[in-house]
């Protein structure tokens, strides 16, 4: 199980970078919008049917990544992926999704009346062909300025 610190750190995101690979050694990262994270799983959303979504088809490897701001701290989660795309857990994360969806859109809506920040698009949209990647984490990577690396197995 991640600690505490990281998992709030990971739950403060919107998006997470994905990447993944095809058999020929083809690399392939992409942004996924961050539904939830729940014991060791993280839970994304693959909205865009595209590269990802073949390459886990075909290996289900995947490595995550993103860095803490304010301690210019780097993470690397690596773990086995499960596309969810029907059944009883799809249908129960449709509820999630649609409600941090919402979450999602009035918080840009107010930073943007309140910060005067110009956003393209304040709504966050969902399309109606999606799947749900989830991650189960493997092993957690803490790259530190430094450069010292830090390898942990969950």
């Amino acid at each position: 199980m991640i600690n505490k610190c990281l998992r709030e750190l990971i739950e403060s995101r919107e998006f997470i970078s994905l990447a993944s690979c095809d058999l020929s050694g083809r690399p392939n990262a992409a942004p996924k919008f961050l539904l939830k994270v729940e014991g060791d799983y993280l839970y994304l959303v693959d909205y865009i049917i595209g590269r990802t979504f073949s390459n886990l088809q075909i290996n289900p490897r995947a490595s995550l990544s993103f860095i803490d701001s304010n301690t210019l701290i780097g993470y690397q989660i690596n773990g086995r992926v499960e596309i969810v795309d029907a059944g009883p857990e799809y249908r129960g994360v449709i509820k999630e999704l649609q409600d941090k969806q919402i979450d999602l859109s009035i918080t840009r809506i107010i930073e943007g009346v309140t910060k005067g920040k110009g956003h393209k698009s304040f709504e966050v949209e969902i399309p109606d062909q999606f799947v749900i990647l989830k991650v189960k984490m493997e092993e957690v990577v803490e790259m530190r300025p430094s450069g010292t690396l830090k390898r942990e197995k969950v």
